[in-house]
């Protein structure tokens, strides 16, 4: 068993358990989940907070949650407000207050201070251009700054009134004194503060440099006592310039830096600056539009924190990339609501059929069951009478052979009702079907033990009893499974033209007249759906969270 229990760690799991093994870090476990917040999460944060705060709560450690607020260029409270949020509705909770880099800019100053001291950072007069031409090529040696061989006192001097703002943006910048040949390019004097005139949203005006994330990352590690640095592997190469910070001021336990691959996921993309592009051009509706792969976006088309959860834990942690199926993100979520959602009728592109063998005025109260995948779950009255909706592609009138729905002369049963026969239907000038005429046969209610079957079984609503409603039909953003990946190609031109179509004239059982943002639904034979934010009593909005089965998988075929 022991052997079997192996086997099932991931490969962080493996690192973590030997390091308890041999009393590292005080046999502790002390993770942390670091956003900088200039966006909203994406699912791909997702995955990485469900494995931070996992590995925290598996090993009975801890768990901070910290912003990496070094741009104040970029960041913003609402941003802020969102993670804190998103985090919260995955189902996590971190240790003690909130912490912000922020927090720890004036130690951060000191440690500068201090390599500077010790001849191991220097002030850089040259502009970022010149620089990144300096450092040359993995091949090549980069060319070391005429700046390098400043002394300890000017470079003190000059950093001190970098601080006090006597430069303007750009004028220079403190770089660290590594090793201008190193074959690792992360190595080669990397830049460790930088001028920024910016207001920051939680120290405002009192600095005026900022430290770069390399810089600040491993040493707000070392300040929280985290033991596990866990980041996704295009931070692979800045482990050795991690590690060698750490040297310089660690004393005692420091963490360690560990890479896993990041979330891939086809037919969408990734990037913070490509999604705030799609915001900011207006191709989307904002940060939470159902489309997005965002947390908030997830949140409002339907998904659930627990279908997330186990959508990371199925995919697990990798060492090397790979692409994900976003029909896998949908199993999950549908295994998850077909679980929880009451079943429903909605008519969604409706045409009137009449019962005209079923006597005018009269309602009849059907009951039908919420969930048949739940044994405690309870049932619900639905009115039945002369005149209903159905959808309108449940009825052809020159049906082909295995068209199992409603066509003249064919019985079908409607869903917890009674069986009906079209007798005939009605056109407008154009030919389109405006109502079916059918007849009803009283002995076949539902539950009532009669053995007449029929193949085909309806979905449908009172015409006068139901309830009106928008329908956002949401579906995949791109039509492409990598958007990002065509040379010379803008990933816009893959957009789908039809993830959203909206239906205004919907009709819903009235049992949904109550319903409130985020409640969730099983529209019978239609997809699993959700109460939009926007949704009011007076304006019910629905959004498809997805279907009832993969309709791209046919595609792909």
């Amino acid at each position: 068993m022991e052997a079997d229990n192996e086997k099932s760690l991931n490969f962080i799991e493996q690192i973590i358990e030997k390091d308890l093994s041999e009393g590292k870090n005080s046999n502790r476990v002390h993770t942390r989940f670091p956003p900088e917040p200039n966006g909203y999460l994406h699912i791909g944060h997702a995955k990485s907070i469900c494995l931070n705060f996992g590995l925290g709560k598996k090993y009975n450690g801890k768990t901070n949650l910290r912003f990496d607020d070094t741009n104040p260029t970029k960041e913003e409270d609402e941003y802020v407000k969102s993670i804190v949020e998103d985090v919260k509705w995955l189902g996590f909770d971190w240790d003690g207050e909130i912490c912000y880099t922020s927090d720890y800019f004036q130690q951060l100053y000191d440690w500068a201070v201090k390599l500077i001291k010790e001849g191991k950072a220097y002030v850089d007069d040259q502009d970022s251009e010149t620089i990144s031409e300096q450092r040359g090529t993995p091949q090549k040696p980069g060319i070391e700054s005429p700046f390098r061989a400043r002394t300890v006192e000017e470079n003190l001097d000059l950093f001190e009134r970098m601080h006090a703002g006597e430069f303007e943006d750009g004028a220079k910048v403190l770089r660290a004194k590594v090793d201008m040949s190193s074959p690792n390019m992360q190595m080669r004097d990397p830049v460790m503060y930088r001028i920024m005139h910016a207001h920051h949203h939680r120290t405002g005006d009192k600095w005026c440099i900022y430290p770069m994330y390399d810089f600040a990352h491993g040493q707000s590690d070392y300040i929280e006592k985290i033991t596990h640095s866990i980041c996704t592997l295009e931070f692979e190469n800045h482990k050795p310039l991690y590690n060698w910070f750490l040297d310089q001021i660690a004393e005692g336990d420091r963490p360690q830096q560990i890479e896993f691959a990041r979330l891939n996921l086809n037919y969408t993309v990734m990037s913070k600056r490509k999604l705030l592009q799609l915001v900011e051009e207006n191709y989307v509706n904002g940060w939470d539009d159902p489309r997005m792969p965002t947390v908030s976006g997830l949140r409002r088309r339907g998904y659930t924190p627990e279908s997330i959860r186990n959508f990371a834990d199925r995919i697990g942690v990798a060492k090397r990339d790979n692409v994900i199926e976003y029909s896998l993100l949908e199993f999950f979520v549908r295994e998850h609501l077909n679980k929880i959602t009451d079943r429903v009728m909605a008519v969604l592109d409706p045409v009137k059929l009449t019962i005209t063998n079923y006597p005018e005025g009269k309602f009849e109260d059907l009951e039908l069951i919420n969930n048949p995948e739940d044994e405690n779950s309870d049932k619900r009255n639905i009115p039945f009478g002369r005149n209903l909706f159905i959808e309108k592609n449940d009825f052809m009138i020159d049906a082909p052979k295995k068209f199992f729905r409603l066509t003249p002369g064919k019985e079908v049963r409607l869903k917890g009702a009674y069986i009906i026969k079209c007798e005939d239907y009605i056109t407008d000038d154009n030919g389109n079907v405006t109502e079916i005429l059918c007849t009803y046969d009283p002995e076949t209610k539902s539950g009532s033990g009669v053995s007449r079957k029929v193949k085909g079984t309806l979905h449908w609503v009172n015409d006068e009893k139901c309830i009106n409603a928008e329908v956002r039909l949401y579906d995949r953003l791109f039509t492409d499974e990598d958007p990002l990946g065509h040379k010379d190609v803008d990933f816009k031109e893959f957009i789908n033209p039809k993830s959203l179509q909206v239906l205004p004239n919907c009709k819903l059982e009235p049992h949904l007249a109550t319903a409130k943002p985020e409640d969730k639904f099983q529209f019978m034979r239609l997809g699993y759906f959700c109460v939009d934010k926007e949704s009011t009593s007076e304006k019910l909005i629905f959004n498809r969270t997805v279907s009832l089965k993969d309709s791209w998988a046919k595609k792909k075929k």
